[in-house]
């Protein structure tokens, strides 16, 4: 699928990321490499496209073989599956205030196309950037051992502000723009709305079920 992962929103159709953040009518999912169809209702890999800044979807044996960590470096890297947490993180009120952003939920991932962190959180419209200040980033960094364990394109940090405190995860970037096109799909008001709310505490449930402390070294 086609489209740029950095909350940009074009007409007419929805392609690329607004895949998972555009209601749509349920239809036969196929690998966009080979054109095999894949499973009904069964996850599959995705793949960034590092050059046009697009999600893939793809089957399992075009996932391995278009790989970017396999023998010869290409534009396609495969999505891990992997959930980290960090519960002694060091991101504060100060910390998250920085980030200026206007919601309880946001991720960050770093964009090797651009060179560059970006910062998105969900809202009525889709994905929305903020504009990230680099000392708000390092900030972020510099707050968390998940920090070095982070794969740019195809991994994230999400944060959550909740109840007083902040949860950090380390995620794949794919569940990151479920959860936008989830709230996008329910949001109402304001604020998202207490459906947009409960279907936000199912899908961090799901997550802290998944999420392991990282090792101390880099994978």
């Amino acid at each position: 699928m086609n489209g740029p992962p950095n909350g940009a929103v074009r007409p007419p159709r929805p392609t690329g990321l607004r895949r998972f953040t555009t209601p749509r009518p349920p239809r036969e999912e196929r690998c966009e490499l080979c054109g095999t169809a894949l499973a009904a209702g069964a996850r599959h890999p995705h793949l960034v496209d590092t050059d046009k800044r697009a999600l893939v979807c793809a089957c399992g044996p075009c996932a391995q073989l278009m790989d970017r960590s396999a023998a010869s470096p290409g534009r396609f890297r495969t999505v891990p599956g992997r959930f980290l947490s960090d519960p002694g993180h060091r991101i504060d009120d100060q910390a998250w205030e920085s980030l200026r952003i206007p919601v309880s939920v946001a991720f960050f991932f770093r964009n090797s196309a651009l060179d560059r962190p970006v910062a998105l959180y969900p809202s009525p419209a889709g994905a929305t950037e903020s504009e990230l200040e680099e000392d708000a980033w390092q900030s972020v960094l510099d707050a968390t051992r998940l920090a070095v364990h982070l794969e740019p394109d195809v991994e994230a940090l999400l944060l959550r502000r909740h109840e007083g405190r902040t949860e950090c995860f380390l995620v794949p970037i794919d569940l990151c723009y479920e959860l936008v096109g989830r709230m996008r799909l329910h949001w109402q008001g304001f604020d998202g709305g207490a459906e947009a709310r409960a279907d936000l505490d199912a899908l961090f449930t799901h997550v802290r079920g998944l999420a392991r402390e990282p090792q101390e070294s880099r994978p």
